[in-house]
């Protein structure tokens, strides 16, 4: 990940706030600074800024970033590539070249190391989500990273995010359900995105903690080695017991299965 801190020239250099930047998924996020008043923000954040929303959502701050660089569809884009000596477009690499600057207003970027991005801000991003998972009853049980834990009734959500209405109608698009960068968000089948804000005020909260989630995932879920192990048999002989349905993995493999541990111990007590 990359970041970068916005400032507005036009203000004194004023503190706008700071981009991040996730190679990855080639996303990007804009932190607000929390002592941005609605007129001195950009015009994009204006209402942001009003309401009291300092994150800014993933499309509105590529809305940002596209305001600022040559649009991949321009004529002569290849030209200029090869100028800046560039392989591929790539939005950070042009918007790096600027400097983050553009005609509608006086905002730049300075590149800045992680370690250096402030306290308040980070503990900002603490409140993302690190994990989540379906349930059978279309309920999303969501690990923070603050260590809350909390279950979603994704019903709720139906009329903020019309198409989630799809995915709770096909189990296949519930499952594809992963974190987006930064645990910012929740996607569903790579284009239905539901903001962590959103999934933190709409859930109910569980009574255990993302490590108790984590703590047991380490000590009961165990791989084909381990199973083999306790179970003092062969691959050969593993493979029998799950053929004949004396034991089920929770995950299925090419190489390794996962088991739960406390079902390896159950057929070490028969």
């Amino acid at each position: 990940m990359k970041s970068y801190v916005i400032y507005d020239e036009a203000l004194e250099r004023k503190l706008i706030g700071y981009l991040l930047y996730y190679e990855k998924s080639e996303s990007f996020i804009i932190e607000l600074s929390e002592e941005l008043d609605e007129w001195e923000a950009p015009l994009l954040f204006q209402r942001l800024v009003r309401d009291k929303i300092y994150t800014v959502p993933r499309d509105i701050s590529l809305m940002w970033v596209k305001e600022r660089v040559i649009p991949n569809g321009r004529q002569n884009i290849g030209s200029i590539l090869k100028n800046h000596k560039l392989k591929d477009y790539s939005e950070m690499a042009l918007l790096s070249l600027s400097k983050g600057r553009c005609s509608q207003d006086n905002c730049y970027i300075t590149e800045i190391e992680m370690e250096k991005i402030p306290k308040d801000i980070k503990d900002r991003m603490k409140k993302n989500i690190w994990e989540c998972f379906p349930t059978e009853d279309n309920q999303l049980v969501c690990l923070f990273q603050d260590d809350v834990v909390k279950k979603v009734e994704l019903l709720q959500l139906v009329k903020q995010y019309k198409e989630l209405s799809y995915v709770l109608k096909n189990r296949k698009l519930l499952d594809s359900v992963k974190i987006g960068a930064g645990g910012y968000s929740v996607i569903f089948n790579d284009s239905i995105e539901i903001q962590v804000s959103d999934l933190r005020a709409t859930g109910q909260s569980v009574p255990l903690t993302s490590t108790d989630f984590y703590n047991f995932v380490r000590r009961n879920v165990i791989d084909t080695t381990k199973t083999c192990e306790l179970l003092q048999c062969s691959r050969q002989n593993l493979s029998y017991l799950v053929k004949e349905k004396k034991i089920q993995p929770i995950i299925y493999g090419t190489k390794e299965n996962l088991y739960l541990k406390g079902e390896v111990e159950k057929v070490m007590g028969e």
